[in-house]
């Protein structure tokens, strides 16, 4: 990875860092093609304990659903990489960790993996958010998609910025 990625991912944890401590609240990650590089970006910072929660590393799809609760009909039914499977790990994050906020990621690195619906590159995001008001108690979930292109590296690089 290059410097300028480096510093980007930095620049960004030290933001998520300073908004986090200031609204004191925490946040978890669930992450399967990063293999825990989110949250090992966040945990370079110091003072990362008082707002980072839990590191979920779901890579494959038995971890998904024994660690972050993934319902296995989810994941035959539209594949570990989409957008279903994207917003259960994160409120699968959110629910196992007591956080407040819940950062997924799965995709497709490459160099293989790919198929025609889905190429290389194909990463699904999602935030889960605590909502105290929410009856069913799951919170808000946002989620994205995202086509990056390149070579595993590259990709995996491109996630984090």
């Amino acid at each position: 990875m290059n410097n300028s990625v480096e510093q980007r991912i930095a620049g960004l944890a030290r933001e998520l860092a300073a908004a986090l401590s200031a609204a004191g609240k925490k946040v978890s990650v669930a992450e399967s093609c990063t293999g825990g590089w989110i949250a090992k970006s966040m945990t370079d910072l110091p003072g990362s304990s008082a707002w980072l929660e839990y590191g979920f590393t779901a890579y494959g799809n038995n971890a998904k659903t024994d660690l972050l609760g993934v319902p296995v009909g989810q994941v035959e039914a539209f594949g570990a990489v989409s957008k279903e499977v994207a917003e259960a790990m994160a409120l699968g994050a959110l629910r196992r960790s007591g956080a407040d906020i819940a950062v997924a990621v799965t995709g497709i690195a490459g160099p293989d993996g790919g198929t025609a619906e889905k190429p290389v590159g194909t990463v699904w995001f999602a935030w889960a958010l605590k909502e105290s008001t929410n009856a069913t108690r799951d919170g808000a979930v946002l989620s994205q998609r995202d086509l990056f292109s390149g070579d595993r590296n590259e990709v995996l690089s491109l996630i984090h910025i």
